[in-house]
């Protein structure tokens, strides 16, 4: 059994990680009002931050919720600026110690994984197995339990002042979206009286969401034992050479899945032969290439389209456009999309540098 680190508070609340989380909750975004004015007075908001949190004063702001369509519909959460600086400050202690925990197979939210990465080991699973069995959770946020969740997390520190933080934050940190559901064993009032849901938005809610589902990692690849498994939040996948052996996994997963209070999504949780190709990430990858999903081609034109208009009115400058253009193409570059680029930057007057290596490469 793993060890459980003490001792964290001190060094999450001391000025200089605040200082460092601060640095990492404003990258990006200094333009933006409230950043620019907590970071016009920056050191007296990281003494009141310390001082506050130190005294046991501290008290979370106010969320800001807004719903986009990316594609499909979901809210996300906006905390205040000094609360994300917290955040980052509480992640930055705790990740290391769950590194050690989670397997190869997690790939959101890490250090040297990510999308690409996730894609790359799909790719290669796609070219060696016959059949994927691609699942989805339904509700995933929505559904993560307070309780389960502090368990998994008392399974990994001890540190008292830490773990009275994240419940209070986790109290603060419900959701905008209700989502009621039963499993066996609960009478009527079980749901309501369990809390339950986290915001999307929030540095905390993407470690959190790892966290819930690292035992669920654990029991896949330990007791399921598929050829290859991978995970993105609540996105992922097993592949082998039997259509049936994978339909008896995905039982088990319901069943292991239920003890976390959680649900496959029926209508997005099967399974399918390779040569026709999976859609993962935004992919539809096949054993020898890939190429964006549909719905990846509508959110990246849309994307596209809505970064000239930015240019055109003012809102963004031409620096701003340039990298997110890039960043853009650097991401369709991970598939077979060269003519798809090559038609895209032909429709709008986008006069990159080096452009003709971004519709080349």
């Amino acid at each position: 059994m793993a060890k459980r680190i003490s001792g964290l508070w001190p060094k999450i609340i001391q000025p200089s990680s605040l200082l460092e989380a601060a640095e990492r909750a404003c990258a990006g975004k200094k333009n933006r009002p409230d950043v620019a004015r907590f970071l016009l007075d920056m050191d007296m908001e990281i003494i009141r931050l310390h001082r506050e949190l130190s005294e046991g004063t501290y008290q979370p702001g106010q969320y800001q919720h807004f719903r986009i369509r990316d594609p499909k519909p979901r809210w996300i959460s906006a905390a205040p600026i000094r609360d994300r600086v917290v955040h980052h400050a509480l992640t930055g202690a705790l990740e290391p110690i769950w590194e050690t925990r989670y397997l190869s197979a997690c790939f959101a939210c890490r250090k040297g994984k990510g999308v690409h990465a996730a894609l790359r080991y799909v790719q290669k699973a796609a070219a060696k197995y016959k059949y994927a069995l691609k699942c989805d959770i339904r509700k995933y946020f929505a559904s993560i339990d307070h309780a389960l969740l502090m368990e998994e997390i008392k399974s990994g520190i001890s540190c008292r002042p830490t773990l009275n933080f994240v419940e209070q934050l986790l109290r603060h940190q419900r959701g905008p979206e209700e989502f009621i559901q039963h499993f066996p064993g609960d009478n009527l009032f079980t749901p309501l009286e369990r809390d339950s849901g986290i915001p999307l938005g929030n540095q905390t809610s993407q470690f959190f969401a790892n966290v819930y589902l690292n035992r669920f990692d654990h029991f896949v690849q330990r007791q399921l034992r598929p050829a290859a498994y991978f995970r993105y939040v609540d996105d992922f996948g097993l592949f082998g050479d039997s259509k049936e052996e994978l339909w008896e996994m995905r039982q088990e997963l319901i069943g292991f899945l239920a003890s976390l209070r959680l649900r496959l999504h029926e209508g997005k949780s099967r399974c399918y032969p390779i040569r026709n190709g999976v859609t993962f990430l935004g992919w539809r990858i096949f054993p020898g290439h890939s190429r964006l999903s549909r719905s990846g081609v509508i959110r990246f034109r849309r994307r596209l389209r809505q970064t000239w208009l930015d240019f055109q009115d003012g809102t963004e400058d031409w620096k701003s456009v340039e990298c997110r253009v890039h960043g853009l193409i650097g991401h369709l570059q991970h598939g077979d999309t060269w003519a798809l680029r090559r038609r895209w930057l032909s429709a709008y007057p986008f006069i990159l540098s080096r452009r003709s290596q971004l519709t080349e490469c």
